[in-house]
C-alpha cells in the first residue's frame, strides 16, 4: 500500500491487480488499481481505476475515489453503533471500541477505515475475502451510517 497526502487528503492504493490476454504476439498486460481517499476527519471515497499502465490505473483509481466521497457519522473516535456492510460476496462487520484499541481489520477494511479517520474499531470480514468487494463492504456499511438524531427523527414520523 502507498499513501499520498495532498491538500489535507489523505490516499492510498489498495491493490493492484495485473490481468493477461493473450493474443498473436505474446500476452498483452492491462492492470485494474484500488484506490482509497479521505481526510481523516469524516469524509472518505472509493474508486477502482482499469488501464494498461500501472501509473494511470492508479490516477484513474485516485479520480474516481476523489469524486465518490461520502461524510461518515463519526461518535469520537470510533462509529456510533454496529453495523454490517456487503457488496456482492463480500460482507464485513463494523463494531465500535473504546478509546486506545486501534483499529483491529484486514488490510482492504483498514484503509478505508483509516481514511475515514475512524481510529477505533473492531471489524470482522464474514464473506469473501476479495480485497475489492471486503474495501467496498466497508465503504457501504460507512455509507449506511446515521447519526442518534436521525434515527430519533424517523422514529417519531412512524
Amino acid at each position: 500500500m502507498t499513501e499520498e497526502h495532498t491538500d489535507e487528503l489523505i490516499e492510498k492504493v489498495v491493490h493492484v491487480n495485473r490481468c493477461a490476454k493473450v493474443v498473436a504476439g505474446g500476452r498483452r498486460f492491462s492492470f485494474s488499481a484500488l484506490c482509497v481517499a479521505g481526510n481523516k476527519k469524516g469524509k472518505v471515497g472509493i474508486g477502482f481505476g482499469k488501464a494498461n499502465e500501472v501509473a494511470e490505473s492508479i490516477k484513474k483509481g485516485l479520480d474516481q475515489a476523489r469524486k465518490n466521497m461520502i461524510d461518515v457519522r463519526l461518535k469520537g473516535t470510533t462509529i456510533p453503533y454496529e453495523i454490517t456492510g456487503e457488496n456482492g460476496a463480500g460482507r464485513i462487520l463494523l463494531k465500535p471500541a473504546g478509546p486506545g484499541t486501534g483499529i483491529k481489520a484486514g488490510a482492504s477494511a483498514r484503509a478505508v477505515l483509516e481514511a475515514a479517520g475512524i481510529t477505533d474499531i473492531l471489524t470482522k470480514s464474514l464473506g469473501s475475502k476479495n480485497r475489492i468487494n471486503v474495501s467496498k463492504a466497508t465503504f457501504s456499511a460507512l455509507k449506511t451510517l446515521c447519526s442518534a438524531e436521525e434515527i430519533f427523527s424517523r422514529r417519531k414520523e412512524s
